[in-house]
């Protein structure tokens, strides 16, 4: 058993996956736009990550845009028949790298197709509905319009589970509502833990928390406290907070990207990394030091 397997599996959709996958926004170019800068490279990563038993990839035909759907297909097609792949509409690349919103019923029609027709599938298997209202924070609003155009393409057979991305509680509520929702993905980590009566109430109802940005916003202060027990422990930072992630819920799915075989090896061996209650305490108080 490799290391990553001792954190178990979790049921995503009809398919209980590995609860750490691998996140393919990264293996596009500078700002998640354009091609990579190796493209070799891109592909050996991908490859890597279903060799050593990943059976889990997040994606999205924004992410490039095209360019990291393209790449999976090139490295991966056809896919082996474990591997779950979860993509997300409801956005769009502006020709100044900007993200905008992409809501309207056409514009979510034509992300299925684009996904679908950039990874070589004839259904997807996982669907997020990004919801930007505000395309800084999740913000409370209607989803009922959008979430109906997915659901609809779901019932036409091109999309087998739903889930829901940068979303607040209400949100949720009002999705599994119109729809059967499999997974969140919000951001969530260590310093950024203001979904964590979502994490636990996703978990109440099996359903998949996937957070993203699991190393994004630490203060100097709470840089210093993950670098200390990183170091008591024998490992990265990273793999520390992967693995504070991975004993937080057990509905927690891990999706960290990255564009080096290296560092993919290294976010899969966080799997393995077992984090004491006293080591668990501490960095569970260390956002609640910075802001003292």
């Amino acid at each position: 058993m490799s290391n990553f397997e001792y954190a178990g599996t979790f049921r995503l959709g009809r398919r209980a996956v590995k609860r750490l996958g691998y996140g393919a926004m990264q293996l596009a170019g500078p700002g998640v736009f354009g091609p990579p800068k190796d493209h070799g490279a891109a592909l050996a990563v991908l490859r890597e990550a279903v060799a050593l038993g990943v059976d889990h990839i997040d994606t999205s035909d924004f992410y490039g845009p095209h360019v990291t759907n393209q790449l999976i297909r090139e490295a991966l097609h056809p896919y082996p028949d474990e591997l779950v792949i979860v993509t997300k509409i409801g956005a769009r690349r502006g020709e100044d790298k900007s993200w905008n919103p992409a809501f309207s019923p056409d514009e979510l029609r034509q992300a299925v197709h684009d996904n679908l027709r950039n990874l070589g599938l004839d259904v997807l298997d996982v669907v997020n509905l990004r919801v930007m209202i505000n395309p800084h924070h999740p913000s409370e609003g209607p989803i009922e319009a959008p979430l109906t155009v997915l659901a609809e393409l779901q019932r036409q057979g091109l999309v087998r589970h739903i889930g829901l991305s940068h979303v607040t509680p209400a949100q949720v509520e009002q999705g599994r509502k119109i729809c059967e929702i499999v997974c969140v993905q919000n951001l969530y980590n260590l310093a950024n833990r203001s979904d964590d009566a979502l994490v636990d109430s996703l978990a109440r109802n099996g359903i998949a928390f996937v957070p993203y940005f699991p190393l994004g916003g630490f203060s100097p202060l709470q840089s210093a406290a993950l670098s200390d027990v990183a170091a008591e422990l024998g490992a990265t930072p990273m793999q520390v907070a992967l693995a504070w992630l991975l004993h937080r819920a057990p509905n927690i799915l891990l999706i960290p990207g990255t564009s080096s075989v290296g560092h993919l090896r290294e976010n899969l061996d966080a799997a393995g990394l077992v984090l004491s209650q006293g080591v668990l305490a501490r960095l569970g108080s260390m956002d609640a030091k910075a802001a003292a």
